[in-house]
């Protein structure tokens, strides 16, 4: 499968696209004030210990204290004096070493790394079990463990590159080692360059908890491009194509050291519009804001997040088929199966995810069906796990979720419907703006400007979002304004050229 990773950079944000054959599959995107946390380090303090539920709440300096389970604490403090065999069975390790009142205490600073964002009124979890990837190898400072990769199935492989993990984890000094798919084919070398990278940034982190005071970030994350290369980069990427010299540049860098033989893969657009049009991204983040989605035989499905979970409904539409019922409903449900795991992907939607395919009445209908969506799946990079079937059509499975989903992180809560369904948020539509006037620039360089925008986004580019007004200054010229106009919807802008 040929893949290519297409990188929209403005100033305010970077959006990079994965497409499979031509096709988008995924979508990043990371606005500079708003930079992800999954993957970095603070100093926290505790705040609340909550037996009854076996976990803590922690200030790491978000607006909201993280949650903490017991499964986390335990995992830093105790886990370098397990014995290979506890380590084996950890759940009765953790079993063995009480409850977390007597592991922590309020006031009590702690390192801990979070794993998955904040989601709605949630705060983020965090562990104190830290990881810390590289390209070829993923360190985890508070266990005594080597492993490899799922993903590389050889066993010579694998024998091979724990013999390697084993003597790094001796030169190293102790500490946990996970050799990454990546790593497949790779020699010491390789291996022992990463590790001393991420022992040295280690050493940094432990070196600046102990001068910092909580709460405090200790480390920070690589950026979303830099990220993406450190993860995906393979011979199955056949290009990399950016829209700005500064991150070209930057890029490219990147790749020849990481991999020097896919340095030419590296490329700069040559195309004055935008690069996410051309490639049919924009198109796509469009029908990913849509709860309906219709399938090409007249088929649709609708897509619902929920706090809980996500449902996703199956319905016939305008397909009637042209021989039974059985057969109708299973074209439906098999053609639903490619959208469903696309979406999926595409709009990053994770834990419960209840899928109401039609009802079919006979078995193996429901087992082409069932066969047919795992195959879907083992498509996906975020691991899951079908939990459940049954003859009514319902499906449940879960996803691995660590961010905001797509529509959660474009859109707001709608204030004209009361909150029952969703908008595009303030910078969003500003980013659009400048996207829009990014278009037009050659034509209308050094004229004057007016954006007639709805009041909303009007208020927010004199504060906020006011650096927009900047960039756009940079762009085509100092004479811009902006119109409040209450007629507007808050998606809707006027951009005039005068």
């Amino acid at each position: 499968m040929a893949k290519d990773l297409i990188v929209s950079s403005t100033p305010r944000e970077t959006r990079v696209a994965l497409l499979e054959d031509g096709a988008v599959s995924e979508v990043f995107i990371e606005r500079e004030s708003r930079r992800g946390n999954v993957g970095n380090i603070h100093k926290g303090r505790v705040t609340r210990v909550l037996p009854g539920m076996q976990s803590a709440f922690v200030d790491i300096g978000l607006e909201r204290d993280a949650f903490l389970h017991v499964d986390d604490v335990l995992a830093e403090l105790d886990e370098n004096l397990l014995t290979p065999e506890e380590l084996a069975a950890p759940a009765r390790g953790r079993e063995e070493r009480g409850p977390i009142e007597e592991r922590i205490k309020e006031g009590q600073d702690l390192v801990v790394q979070v794993v998955k964002e904040p989601l709605g009124q949630k705060g983020a979890r965090i562990t104190s079990h830290v990881s810390l990837p590289g390209r070829y190898l993923v360190f985890m400072p508070t266990v005594e463990h080597v492993g490899v990769s799922r993903k590389i199935v050889d066993e010579d492989e694998r024998r091979r590159l724990k013999t390697l993990l084993v003597q790094i984890r001796s030169a190293r000094g102790g500490g946990g080692f996970i050799a990454r798919t990546a790593g497949q084919g790779r020699e010491a070398p390789d291996f022992e360059r990463d590790a001393r990278y991420l022992t040295r940034t280690w050493d940094e982190v432990r070196a600046r908890a102990a001068r910092e005071a909580a709460p405090a970030l200790l480390h920070r994350e690589l950026g979303l491009v830099q990220r993406l290369l450190r993860d995906l980069l393979s011979e199955d990427i056949a290009a990399i194509r950016l829209d700005t010299e500064r991150e070209f540049h930057r890029t490219a860098e990147l790749v020849r050291e990481l991999q020097p033989e896919l340095a030419s893969r590296v490329r700069l657009a040559g195309t004055s519009g935008s690069i996410l049009d051309e490639h049919g991204v924009s198109v796509e983040l469009e029908r990913a804001l849509r709860s309906k989605v219709w399938l090409l035989s007249g088929g649709y499905i609708v897509i619902n997040q929920t706090e809980a979970l996500v449902a996703i409904d199956v319905n016939t539409g305008r397909f009637t088929g042209k021989k039974d019922l059985e057969e109708t409903i299973l074209k439906t449900n098999l053609e639903a199966v490619q959208e469903i795991v696309h979406q999926v992907r595409l709009r990053d939607l994770g834990g419960i995810i209840v899928v109401d395919f039609i009802d079919m009445e006979e078995r193996k209908s429901r087992q082409k069906v069932m066969a047919a969506l795992e195959a879907e799946l083992r498509r996906d990079r975020s691991p899951s796990k079908v939990l459940s079937v049954n003859e009514f059509g319902l499906v449940i499975l879960t996803r691995k979720r660590v961010k905001q989903s797509l529509e959660r992180t474009l859109c707001q809560q709608c204030p004209y419907c009361a909150g029952s369904g969703m908008i595009k948020n303030a910078a969003t539509v500003c980013s659009e703006i400048y996207d829009e006037v990014k278009k037009i620039a050659s034509d209308v360089r050094g004229q004057a400007l007016r954006l007639r925008v709805n009041p909303e986004i009007a208020r927010a580019l004199a504060g906020d979002e006011a650096g927009v007004l900047t960039d756009l200054a940079d762009l085509v010229g100092p004479e811009i304004t902006v119109q409040p106009d209450p007629l507007l919807h808050q998606e809707q802008f006027d951009v005039v050229a005068s």
